[in-house]
C-alpha cells in the first residue's frame, strides 16, 4: 500500500507565518519584560517537548505490547518526535534566561541558603545542560533508531526489523521513563527548588503520555479528513479514545493524590506551593485544570457512542490541548511572572511554537509511506473492527 503526504502549500504559508508571529512576539517580548518572555520560551518548549516524548512513548508501548489496532497510523507519532532535535537546540538557548527563571542560579542567594546549598551539587548550571544534552541525546538517538528500523521493514519485510523495533522499545521506555521524570523536575520543579513533591515527576510524565495521545489522535483525524487514512473507523477512534481516556483517569489520579497527601500532611516546605496559588486569578486555574484534563475526558469520552464519534472527540482534544496550557501556566507564572499576565505576548508565543511544531512534523510525513505496507500486523490494523 503506497500512500504519500504533501504538503499543502497553504499549510506551509501559514506555519511559516505562525513561526513569523512567535519570532516578533518572544522579540518584542525580550525587549520590554525579559522575564515573561522567557517564561513564555519555557512553557511553550516543554509543551511541545512533551509531545514529542510523549509520543515516542505511545510508540514504544504499541511495539511492546504487541498492538494491532495502531500499526496503520505508527507513521504520526514517529513523524512527531522529529521535533526533539529541533527542541534540543531552542533548549540550549534558555542558558541565557537561566539567572530570569531559576533563582538558585543566582550566588548571593545560594550563600544565605542552606537548602540550595544542600542541592548545589545537582542544581547547578554546567550540570542542568549537561543533563539536558544526555536527555534530548537519548531521546533522539533511540527515536531515530526506531525510525531507521520502521523504514527498512518497509523496503525489506520480514520480523527482523520487528523484534528490533521492539527490543530497542523496550529500552526507550526504560529511558523515557527516567530522563523524563528528571527533565520535568529539572525544567518545571526547580523552579521552585525549596518545594517539596514525590509524584510531581509522575504527574508530569503522566501529562506528556495523555496530551501525545490526543494530538495524535488529531493529526489522524485531520488527515483522514483529507483522504489519507481511508481505513479509519469508529474501532479505531474507540482505541484511540481509551488512552486518552485512560491517560486522563491516571492523570487525575496523581493531581488528587499529590494535592490530598500535601493539604493532610500540612508540611510547610510541601504546602507553600498551593498556598502561592490558592489566590486569584491561580486559584480559578486550578480548577479548571481539573475540570479540563479529567472531568470533562471522563464524562465526555466514557459513553462507547461518544468515544466513537470524530464530532464529538475533536472539540475534547482542542480542549486537551488548551488544558496541557493552563497546566503549565499554572505551575511556571507563579514562580516566576508573579503575577497572573496574559496577553498577545503568550498568544504568539504559542502560535510561533504550533507553527514550528507544525511544520516539523508535516516535514517528517513526508519523508516516508503514511501507511507502513510490511507491518505484520497491517492486516489487523486494516481490518480491525469491535
Amino acid at each position: 500500500m503506497e500512500e504519500r503526504f504533501i504538503i499543502p502549500q497553504k499549510f506551509r504559508y501559514l506555519a511559516y507565518g505562525l513561526i513569523a508571529v512567535g519570532v516578533v512576539s518572544l522579540a518584542l517580548g525580550f525587549l520590554f519584560d525579559s522575564q515573561r518572555a522567557w517564561a513564555n520560551y519555557l512553557l511553550n518548549n516543554y509543551y511541545f517537548v512533551s509531545l514529542s516524548v510523549g509520543a515516542a512513548f505511545f510508540i514504544a508501548i504499541q511495539y511492546v505490547t504487541q498492538a494491532g489496532w495502531s500499526a496503520a497510523f505508527k507513521r504520526v507519532p514517529e513523524a512527531m518526535t522529529a521535533y526533539l532535535p529541533v527542541a534540543g537546540g531552542l533548549f540550549l538557548l534558555l542558558f541565557f534566561g537561566m539567572h530570569s527563571l531559576y533563582h538558585w542560579t543566582h550566588p548571593d542567594l545560594l550563600q544565605n541558603d542552606a537548602l540550595l546549598q544542600h542541592k548545589s551539587p545537582y542544581l547547578n548550571v554546567p550540570f542542568f545542560f549537561a543533563r539536558l544534552v544526555l536527555f534530548f541525546a537519548a531521546w533522539t538517538v533511540l527515536t531515530l533508531v526506531l525510525r531507521r528500523l520502521s523504514l527498512r521493514e518497509d523496503q525489506f519485510g520480514g520480523l527482523d526489523y520487528f523484534y528490533k523495533s521492539e527490543l530497542y522499545s523496550r529500552i526507550l521506555i526504560f529511558v523515557i521513563a527516567l530522563s523524563f521524570s528528571l527533565f520535568a523536575v529539572d525544567l518545571l520543579k526547580s523552579l521552585e527548588p525549596h518545594w517539596f513533591s514525590t509524584l510531581f515527576a509522575g504527574r508530569s510524565f503522566i501529562a506528556a503520555l495523555l496530551h501525545a495521545s490526543t494530538v495524535i489522535a488529531l493529526i489522524v483525524i485531520l488527515l483522514h479528513n483529507r483522504g489519507h487514512f481511508a481505513m479509519l473507523n469508529h474501532s479505531h477512534l474507540h482505541d484511540f479514545t481509551r488512552y486518552i481516556f485512560m491517560s486522563s483517569i491516571v492523570w487525575g489520579y496523581f493531581n488528587f493524590a499529590e494535592f490530598m497527601l500535601i493539604w493532610y500532611g500540612n508540611i510547610p516546605e510541601e504546602t507553600v506551593y498551593f498556598v502561592n496559588r490558592w489566590e486569584g486569578a491561580y486559584k480559578v486555574l486550578f480548577f479548571a485544570n481539573i475540570i479540563i484534563n479529567w472531568f470533562i475526558p471522563f464524562l465526555v469520552l466514557m459513553p462507547r457512542k461518544t468515544s466513537r464519534s470524530k464530532p464529538v472527540m475533536v472539540p475534547v482534544i482542542l480542549l486537551l490541548m488548551v488544558g496541557q496550557y493552563t497546566e503549565l501556566y499554572y505551575i511556571i507564572w507563579p514562580a516566576t511572572v508573579h503575577a497572573p499576565k496574559f496577553g498577545l505576548l503568550e498568544i504568539g508565543t504559542f502560535l510561533g511554537f504550533l507553527g514550528l511544531f507544525g511544520l516539523v512534523t508535516a516535514t517528517a510525513l513526508t519523508k516516508a509511506n503514511l501507511v507502513p505496507k510490511n507491518h505484520p500486523y497491517l492486516e489487523e490494523s486494516l481490518s480491525h473492527h469491535f
